[in-house]
């Protein structure tokens, strides 16, 4: 039986006067990746903004590891292991990828733990050790969004939060990049990601919740909802 590692329950927030979440719920379990589907203003990101602390809930809980942090800072939160790699990738351009990985690693003492992520960073992606003294700013699309996630990967995550990895990328390094982050959850590291590509993401998740206008009109097993004709039809392309 998997533990249950995040549990959000009835959570409700707001952006001044518009409530963008209405009281949802969602279970996240170990090493699983669970998918939260929906169109543009569904209240995807704003739900993984909340679970790392960039935005603070107007009612609800947020439980990670079974302790409430709801009310903690992002570096908080990130130090418990709860890992945010944004939308829009947000590197470093100025930097080269090994610092921009360095800088992932700030909330690590451990040297070794560090060589270890460094290790796990370049077998997930090669790319990025053939490239580690480039500026992040020379790296194509694809390897950009690699390096966000390798960034993300060196704070040890317990669950890596992803938002929209495939923004703008190429169908082929879609697909890389989804199967590795299977791969990140099958090696370990629990994955909640926000995707507009859902056909894919749902061939490399477990669970997936859909969203419409801050509140979860579907859920269940991704290779059941894959079936789903209307989900089909609303977000998977007839």
């Amino acid at each position: 039986m998997k533990n249950k590692i995040l549990e959000i329950k009835d959570l409700e927030v707001a952006y001044g006067p518009i409530k963008a979440i209405k009281g949802i719920s969602m279970d996240v379990y170990e090493n699983d990746v669970v998918a939260i589907l929906g169109a543009n203003g569904a209240g995807k990101t704003t739900t993984l903004r909340t679970v790392s602390g960039v935005v603070n809930p107007i009612a609800g809980s947020i439980l990670f590891e079974g302790k409430e942090i709801s009310k903690l800072t992002p570096e908080k939160i990130t130090r418990l292991g709860v890992v945010q790699s944004p939308e829009g990738r947000q590197i470093f351009q100025d930097l080269t990828v090994l610092e921009n990985l360095k800088i992932g690693a700030y909330v690590l003492k451990d040297k070794k733990q560090i060589e270890k992520n460094f290790k796990q960073v370049y077998e997930l992606f090669p790319i990025l050790e053939q490239r580690k003294t480039q500026l992040a700013q020379t790296l194509s699309g694809g390897e950009q969004q690699m390096l966000a996630i390798g960034r993300a990967l060196m704070a040890s995550p317990k669950l890596l939060v992803l938002d929209e990895p495939s923004l703008g990328l190429a169908p082929l390094i879609v697909k890389e990049i989804l199967n590795t982050v299977r791969k990140i959850a099958d090696e370990g590291v629990t994955v909640l990601i926000v995707e507009q590509n859902a056909a894919q993401t749902m061939k490399i998740a477990d669970y997936a919740y859909v969203l419409e206008v801050g509140k979860i009109s579907m859920q269940g097993k991704a290779s059941d909802l894959a079936k789903d004709n209307s989900l089909i039809e609303a977000y998977l392309g007839s």
